[in-house]
This record gives structure tokens, sequence and C-alpha cells, in this order.
């Protein structure tokens, strides 16, 4: 198994970076999500030009942000300063897209942007749509030192739904999953080796990547410990924030099991101004820190149920659980204020 960091992605997260690559870290995934965190292209390049080894990786890259020539032009001038050392995972959105009030983009959208992205790589000529009018488009100068569309860059698609495992395994892609659960995520990776198999292709030739979102409890500490609180209560708050935005579609977060809570949010949501964009104060802090309207609901019981939260060992059993599911990689969340979490991690890492 392979170990990583996701970042809540910062202009200086390079500095993270390159800690995770001198602790052992194989790969680091910066989120995209214009509206809530910092430019994930940005922050790649300045993290390819600080390390040597790890893998750089969009985690994941939303197509409706950039038109394919623009996000093919991205990953190929990062390959030039960090040869096949990039990573495009894609998704259809989260964050990127709800904190604008928008709904997930459809999978035809993303095949279509998938299928032009990697074509244009390929330095092969497609037609895309421009202003209502198919063109022909291609690299012009891929020959000069310019970006490099030599070294592969290797694709990973996150999905959560049959119809994106279709895709993943259709395009013959590497998959990225949210962990939730230990049974949510040995039941969602039989499904994608099934989609593997429906497709012709053989499951153990791709890379299946678990996300997981939380915090170490250091000795000591309790789930209720500020430091805890800081780091896994935001990820946990972020199930709520999908249950209330049903109406963009389910993230696949799962049952939050307490209607209490889930009712007293609701409530909360309700109250959220300006009332024809309650999504702006929603997404106010999401996946970073907790509002303070949401503190006294964000329990420590809820933290532990909602997030891979844990002592050093209990989550090191988790880990070796994803493993023995048949997850290639697992990346840990760190977030910007506390980049320290990546040497936490490692101690987890360690012990698998």
């Amino acid at each position: 198994m392979k170990f990583g960091i996701a970042l809540a992605t910062a202009a200086e997260s390079w500095k993270t970076v390159k800690r995770a690559e001198e602790l052992g870290f194989a790969s680091a995934w910066f989120e995209d999500s214009q509206m809530v965190a910092a430019d994930p292209f940005v922050a790649m390049a300045a993290a390819a030009m600080h390390t040597t080894k790890i893998r750089l990786g969009t985690g994941v890259c939303i197509p409706t942000n950039r038109i394919p020539p623009v996000t093919a032009n991205m990953l190929a001038t990062l390959n030039q300063l960090a040869p096949g050392r990039i990573d495009w995972g894609v998704g259809t959105g989260f964050s990127a897209r709800r904190a604008m009030g928008l709904p997930a983009i459809s999978v035809e959208t993303l095949e279509k942007h998938l299928r032009a992205v990697r074509a244009l790589l390929a330095r092969e000529t497609i037609e895309w749509e421009f202003g209502g009018k198919r063109r022909k488009i291609r690299f012009l100068n891929p020959d000069l030192p310019l970006f490099n569309t030599t070294d592969a860059i290797v694709c990973y698609v996150a999905g959560m739904g049959p119809k994106t495992r279709a895709l993943t395994a259709a395009l013959g892609c590497h998959w990225i999953s949210v962990y939730m659960t230990a049974e949510q995520a040995a039941s969602e990776l039989a499904q994608m080796d099934n989609a593997y198999r429906a497709a012709e292709r053989d499951p153990t030739r791709f890379r299946k990547l678990a996300f997981t979102f939380g915090a170490v409890v250091r000795d000591g500490e309790t789930v209720n410990t500020p430091r805890v609180r800081q780091q896994a209560g935001p990820v946990a708050a972020m199930v709520l924030h999908n249950l209330m935005e049903t109406q963009y579609g389910d993230l696949g977060t799962g049952p939050v099991g307490d209607d209490t809570l889930v009712a007293a949010y609701h409530t909360l949501y309700e109250q959220y101004e300006p009332a024809d964009a309650k999504y702006l104060t929603l997404h106010r802090g999401h996946a970073l820190f907790l509002r303070p309207e949401e503190e006294p609901l964000i329990s420590g019981d809820f933290i532990q149920n909602a997030s891979f939260t844990g002592s050093v060992a209990a989550l090191a059993d988790g880990v070796k659980g994803i493993r023995d599911a048949g997850y290639t990689d697992v990346s840990f969340v760190v977030m910007p204020q506390h980049p320290e979490a990546v040497d936490d991690w490692a101690r987890v890492m360690e012990l698998v």
C-alpha cells in the first residue's frame, strides 16, 4: 500500500508537501475548490519546484472550472516541472460547485472533458465546441521545451456512483473513493472491481485510492481536545453540509444516524442569509473550520462517527482494513492551519 496526504489547498502548501516527501509519503493531492481554497495548479507548481520524488495530484479537478485545452496545458506545464510525477484526479464536484449554488456536473460532461484532455495530452487533434461551433484544436508546439506531453500523466476518477464507476472502467482510469466506514469502503471497492470486469479490464491493473478525513488523537488527548476538534470537526460537519443540500444530489457520505442533530442543523441552515443563496454561509469554512454556530452541535461522538479520527494504533488498524479490502492507496487530510498533522499521519503510516 502507498500513502499520501490530501490538502485543503493553500498558496504555501508546498511546505507541507516537502515535509511529506521527507517523511516518505508517496503522493500529495490538492483540493480544487475555487471559492473555498487556493488554486491547486499554482500550489502544485510551487510543490513541484521544492520536491523531487513525491507525486502531485489534483484531488479532485472539476471539469467546469476550466475548458479542456486549459486543463491539458496546466497538466503538461506541471509535467515539465515534475516529469512523470503528475496525477490528474477528476470528478463531478462537491464544494467547487455547491459553493456557487450549482449541482455536480453530469457524467456526460465529465466524460467529454476526460476524453478531450487525454487526447490533447496525447498530441491528438480533437474537435471541441466553442461559441456554438465545433472547432479543431491541438497543441501547436509540443516539441519545444515549453511543457511536457512525453512523460505519462496518470488519470484517476472520483467515482461515487454506478455511472461514474462505469465511466472510470470504460476509460481505463484509476479510481478514487471517499472513506466513510469500513463496510461502505469494501462495498464500493467490490462494485468498482465489478465495473472493471464489465468493461473487460483486469481490476488488479488499477490503483484504488481511499481519501480519509479526520485527525490523529495523541497520547493524553481525547476527541474533544481543542486541537483534535479543530482538525476533525470541520470534516465531520462536511457530512451535514451534504445533507442540507440534497437538492444538489447526495455525495454519498451516508446517514448520520442522529435525527435530532440533523433537525437542529437544518434549523440553522434555514436561518442562513441571503435566503436565495444559503450556500454562501453553509460553505464558509467548509472542511477548514467550524463556524461559531456549528461548534455546539458537533460533539465528540459525532466526530468519532463521521470522520477518520482516533489513536495512532486505532487508525493504523483502520488503514490495514482499507488495505485488506483491496485498496492500493490511502490519503490523509492535512489542513493549512495544522501542517504538523503530516507528522501525526506518518506515525500511523509506520504502524501499517
